[in-house]
């Protein structure tokens, strides 16, 4: 695997620990800028809209630029975003900072993909994404629980500054190790990118892949209560679990990876039913702690190992047809189908069902993401591999 994928790797974790990391701060956070805890999850969800907002019109505006400009950019936006979280006086420049900071993910993922697969053999390019995307998983294993404990030591500016500092080693790598793109392609006509968009078989990956991630937020969004109201783990227990929860997410992005290079649409629908019946299954354990451990291990390995085929398979639909907005539109569809399985999850335990009934609400998400994929079965789809069509 070329040097230059795992420079990108270096980016996707300073990116996943500041979207993630706050979520142990919130009080601290509240505390200190004098707002209520619901308030501060406002940064959370701020984050998410700048994902949504930020994946399209930065792609489209730095159309014209080399790929390795627009990394760099990036990363400079990144940085100087962390910067500004740590030195905001008040709820309001915080939440405007992290939105600003927002705005560098999706296209970086998305353009880093076709960089990352540009890079490697054909039969190389779903596991080169996956390498990419361990930045996340390693964000969420190592990354966040340092954060946290960070912010808790000397204060959560503290943990933005440590992120701001990973994203100036991100852009120093990147700078070194990325070739440049001496092809410069001209500046997109956005209103053809995104009539391409409109295609329907786009439109399609982008909902399996929302629907996807959406099973696993609908419970991974309340785990906490789960683990301690429904199995009877203490608090304490919480936070090692959720170290298996991510050793799962890194064994699952390595394997789906693989998979996909070799079996793309079969990897694809696979994963989905994967998920589904982990979901389900993890319902039924909920009674034993030994089998919800091992049941939190296999969730993260189901839910990640979709990760890298659905950015493959929605790729390879818009290959020349604007294949770095569709890549960013979808790890904004990604961050959707966060935010509508938290939304889910809240709306199933707001109308009178218990923690203990959300795994088998969950379980539907992805199930009925793979009746999308078979709809959307194509002579291309059924090929063998993400190296032909």
């Amino acid at each position: 695997m070329p040097l230059a994928v795992y420079a990108l790797t270096i980016g996707a974790f300073g990116i996943g620990v500041t979207e993630f990391v706050l979520m142990g701060l919130l009080v601290q956070v509240g505390k200190s800028l004098g707002v209520s805890i619901s308030t501060a999850g406002m940064l959370i969800s701020g984050y998410a809209i700048g994902v949504a907002v930020g994946a399209p019109v930065l792609t489209i505006a730095l159309s014209g630029w080399s790929r390795k400009s627009v990394l760099l950019a990036l990363m400079v936006i990144f940085t100087i975003g962390n910067a500004a979280c740590a030195l905001a006086p008040n709820y309001w420049i915080l939440l405007l900072a992290r939105i600003v900071t927002a705005l560098a993910h999706g296209t970086f993922f998305g353009v880093g993909s076709v960089v990352a697969t540009s890079l490697v053999r054909k039969d190389r390019k779903a596991s080169a994404l996956a390498v990419m995307f361990t930045g996340l998983t390693a964000a969420n294993i190592l990354g966040v629980p340092f954060g946290t404990w960070l912010g808790l030591q000397l204060g959560w500016r503290a943990t933005f500054w440590a992120v701001a500092v990973i994203g100036v080693i991100a852009l120093l790598v990147i700078l070194e190790f990325v070739p440049e793109d001496r092809n410069l392609r001209p500046k997109s006509e956005w209103r053809h990118d995104l009539r391409a968009m409109t295609n329907p078989a786009i439109l399609n990956g982008l909902l399996v892949t929302a629907l996807g991630f959406a099973g696993l937020f609908t419970v991974f969004t309340y785990i906490a209560p789960v683990l301690t109201e429904v199995t009877g783990f203490t608090e304490d227990a919480v936070s090692p679990i959720l170290l298996v929860f991510g050793g799962g997410l890194v064994i699952g992005n390595i394997l789906g990876g693989r998979l996909a290079d070799r079996w793309l649409m079969a990897t694809v629908a696979g994963t989905l039913v994967l998920l589904a019946v982990v979901l389900a299954a993890f319902g039924l354990f909920l009674g034993s702690r030994t089998a919800t451990i091992a049941m939190v291990f296999l969730l993260g390995a189901a839910s990640f190992a979709t990760v890298a085929p659905l950015q493959m398979w929605v790729m390879r639909k818009a290959r020349g047809v604007g294949e770095s907005l569709a890549s960013s539109l979808n790890i904004a569809a990604f961050n959707v189908g966060n935010a509508f399985g938290a939304w889910l999850g809240g709306f199933v335990v707001a109308h009178g069902y218990g923690f203990a009934d959300l795994p088998y609400v969950a379980a539907l998400v992805p199930a009925v993401a793979l009746v999308f994929v078979l709809r959307g079965l194509t002579g291309s789809d059924a090929e063998p591999t993400c190296s032909q069509g």
